[in-house]
């Protein structure tokens, strides 16, 4: 069996080579790097919000900047995961700063845990996520695909993709939210499986 250390460590490089490829504008890595740290990312941004903020708006602004400056990422300077989670907290200071909501307090009350000294707890093995997600997003219908590509590669507004695809910005919500709910659902699947198995 295979330690926990051993398995952050998978973890970590895993990361690091998905961010190093996505820096090659690899959009399948960039993908699967979405897929394995939305939920970590999502906790960051929401642990910072007021109930009214647009959550889902902040995470795809960041997305985009992680996308842009993956090339910069120093794997000898931080981790993955703290580099993220950065650019992420930024974002979210940034767009509570348009809307006028105090910031001043925020840098003392969010505390970002990095992965080479605390385990993640996130459901499933990183190491197996890139097969998994490619699988998965292969599995998605061609106008999903090209959905999550357009909000999360190209950086398209909710308002501008409701445009495109001739529906409300509600609908496109919806549709974001059940493809990366669909995708993120057979990566657990195929997870839990392949450990089974292995197990």
């Amino acid at each position: 069996m295979r330690s926990a250390s051993a398995d952050q460590k998978s973890y970590v490089a895993h990361l690091s080579g998905l961010l190093a490829r996505a820096g090659r504008n690899d959009e399948q890595a960039f993908a699967e790097l979405h897929a394995a740290t939305r939920v970590k990312m999502r906790k960051t941004v929401r642990a910072m919000l007021p109930s009214s903020a647009d959550l889902d708006d902040i995470l795809q602004d960041g997305y985009v900047k992680i996308w842009r400056h993956a090339a910069s990422f120093d794997p000898a300077r931080a981790s993955p995961i703290t580099w993220m989670c950065t650019i992420m907290r930024n974002t979210a200071i940034d767009s509570l700063r348009a809307t006028g909501v105090p910031t001043s307090e925020l840098d003392e009350a969010l505390s970002i845990a990095d992965p080479a000294a605390v385990h993640t707890d996130d459901e499933f093995d990183y190491a197996q996520a890139e097969p998994i997600a490619r699988k998965a997003l292969e599995r998605l219908p061609e106008e999903r695909r090209q959905l999550l590509a357009l909000a999360y590669l190209e950086g398209e507004s909710r308002t501008r993709l409701s445009e495109r695809f001739g529906v409300p910005v509600g609908t496109i919500k919806t549709w974001l939210h059940r493809s990366l709910v669909a995708v993120r659902k057979e990566c657990l699947g195929r997870a839990t499986t392949v450990t089974a198995v292995a197990a």
